[in-house]
């Protein structure tokens, strides 16, 4: 699906595309990565742009954009999931939601879309000369007769998925809603998202692998099960340890005693808690030079900040989402982004003299105007009192 919406994308519109497609493909994990970076170079070299800049939009949307999309993905369950864990160190009732942010991602993928194309458009392209070189051809899987027709019939297993959940949502007594109050935002639904956007992606998955004929024997969706999980290790390892260090953090009460230390100092500065956030904003965006995990970041950040902001008023997902803001806004100027490396790889084919310092130098302005637009725009959706999710 991202080869299909970047390999049919053409004129102005192409670098807005791809910055889009960029911060939806985070729904696909490593995708945006490993596939949108490299097809975005390209197609901008197809269309006489310079490559590198199709690259720079592609990682600003991937990276830049991490914490943006349409819908709910696994970052969100991750980042909530440990939000939740610090909140109970003040309150044992308090549940961060998966979807607490979901208004305002999806406003900030249309942000990040416009900025992030501007950039491209304003600065990036004019800083690059004119491409005259031909394009590689991109990978034509996706485009042959069997690759559209997969993309069709796990488009129509994903509409059969929605009009289910549709089914159970409409009657006001429906099965998916709480049986109390027939609310949405509070049902059995909304509580085990997660699961329902995995158990449906894993079904379009195996109607496209079934179409294309990957999964020709019993045992090769297990197989890829299999592999897919391989690759999680890390993930697993780190969780491990972040779980362990949250827990004996809270064990120790050096949290509480942090929280309350910090919210006193704060109290005492009589700073508005948007100011706050917005400084938190910064200095989210400042550690994500040195740690380049999300997780890792938030699981040694949550447990001292979110007590704070809590003894002070402020809910837990408004903190979340300010450390989202800065997170996501360096991702795409600190070498220590695990994905950096790869990025470097694929640049280097259209310069092969091309080093750190050279994307650090095409990425920085994206990195700042993501910056300081972002934080504008959360400290105004702050103000405004807007709600950043369903309550």
């Amino acid at each position: 699906m991202l080869n299909k919406m970047v390999a049919k994308a053409g004129g102005k519109a192409l670098s807005a595309i791809v910055v889009f497609a960029g911060v939806m493909s985070s729904l696909a994990a490593d995708a945006g990565y490993v596939v949108l970076i490299p097809l975005a170079g390209i197609v901008f070299a197809s269309a006489g742009k310079h490559p590198l800049a199709g690259m720079a939009a592609a990682f600003a949307g991937v990276s830049g954009g991490y914490s943006a999309n349409l819908m709910i993905g696994p970052i969100d369950a991750v980042l909530a999931g440990i939000s939740t864990e610090a909140a109970h160190l003040i309150d044992r009732n308090i549940e961060v939601s998966v979807v607490a942010n979901y208004y305002f991602i999806v406003a900030s993928t249309l942000f990040i879309t416009l900025v992030g194309t501007l950039v491209t458009e304003k600065i990036t392209l004019p800083a690059l000369p004119r491409w005259q070189e031909p394009a590689p051809p991109p990978d034509a899987t996706s485009g042959s007769a069997a690759g559209r027709a997969a993309l069709r019939n796990s488009g129509l297993v994903l509409v059969a998925c929605l009009l289910l959940i549709a089914l159970g949502l409409v009657p006001q007594q429906g099965l998916l809603r709480d049986p109390a109050s027939g609310s949405i935002t509070q049902s059995p639904l909304m509580q085990g998202i997660v699961t329902v956007i995995s158990l449906i992606a894993a079904l379009c998955g195996m109607a496209y692998g079934m179409t294309v004929r990957r999964y020709a024997s019993k045992g090769s969706i297990i197989k890829d099960m299999e592999d897919t999980f391989a690759t999680m290790a890390s993930y697993l390892v780190l969780m491990f340890f972040a779980a362990q260090f949250v827990n004996y953090f809270g064990w120790s009460n050096m949290g509480m005693v942090l929280a309350i230390n910090g919210a006193n100092w704060l109290q005492a500065l009589a700073i508005s808690p948007v100011l706050l956030l917005s400084i938190f904003i910064l200095m989210s965006a400042f550690i994500n030079l040195l740690v380049g995990s999300a997780s890792a970041k938030w699981s040694l950040l949550a447990p001292v900040f979110i007590p704070m902001f809590m003894l002070l008023g402020i809910p837990p997902e408004n903190v979340q989402a300010a450390y989202r803001v800065g997170d996501s806004s360096t991702n795409i100027i600190t070498p220590l982004m695990p994905y950096f490396g790869v990025v470097v790889a694929f640049m280097q084919r259209y310069k092969s003299d091309l080093g750190v310092g050279t994307i650090m130098s095409l990425m920085l302005p994206y990195s700042l105007v993501f910056l300081l637009g972002w934080s504008l725009m959360f400290a105004l959706w702050m103000s405004a009192g807007l709600p950043l999710g369903p309550t």
